[in-house]
C-alpha cells in the first residue's frame, strides 16, 4: 500500500478500487453495492466517472449506461461530502443536462452515430473541459480523504 501512495495518487486508488472490486467478485451492481458501505461506493463511482470522462466525456459516460448512476443517486452530495465542492457542481450541471438530454443520448446507435452525438451535445464540452482541468487536483483530493478514512475503504489484515 505505502509503495501505491509513493506512486501517486492515481496509483494508489487504483490499488484500493481494485481491492474493493475483488471483494465483490469484479461486478458491481445493486445487489453487490449492498455490500458495500457509501464511501465505497462513492469511491468506485468516482473511478468509474474519472475512466468515462477521461476516455470520452460526460456523452459518453451517459451512452454507457451510468447517467441515472451519477444523477439520479447522491453522487454529488458524497463527493461535497469529502471536500470536492467544484467536482459536486460539476455533476448537478450535468445532472440537469442529462434529464434534458437522456433519451437521445442512451438509445443504441452505431460507432458513426455516437460519434455524431458529440456534434450534438455540444453542451457537455464545457463539463468535460473542466474536468480535465481539474482532474488532478480532485484525484488528489480523493485519495488524500481515502488516506485519512482509510477503515471506511479497507480492513488490514494481519
Amino acid at each position: 500500500m505505502q509503495a501505491a501512495a509513493e506512486d501517486g495518487p492515481d496509483q494508489y486508488l487504483k490499488v484500493i478500487t481494485e481491492a474493493i472490486m475483488r471483494t465483490i467478485g469484479d461486478e458491481l451492481n445493486p445487489k453487490t453495492m449492498s455490500e458495500l458501505n457509501s464511501d465505497q461506493i462513492t469511491l468506485l463511482a468516482y473511478s468509474i466517472l474519472h475512466s468515462e470522462v477521461m476516455d470520452g466525456g460526460f456523452v459518453q459516460l451517459i451512452y454507457n449506461g451510468y447517467g441515472q448512476f451519477f444523477f439520479f443517486n447522491p453522487f454529488a452530495k458524497a463527493v461535497k461530502g469529502w471536500g470536492l465542492d467544484e467536482l459536486a457542481t460539476l455533476i448537478n450541471r450535468g445532472g440537469r443536462l442529462y434529464r434534458k438530454h437522456r433519451r437521445e443520448i442512451e438509445i443504441e446507435c452505431s460507432d458513426d452515430e455516437f460519434m455524431e452525438m458529440f456534434e450534438r451535445f455540444p453542451m457537455f464540452d464545457d463539463l468535460d473541459d473542466i474536468f480535465v482541468e481539474n482532474e488532478e487536483e480532485w484525484t488528489e483530493k480523493v485519495a488524500d480523504y481515502v488516506k485519512a478514512h482509510f477503515e471506511r475503504f479497507a480492513e488490514i489484515e494481519e
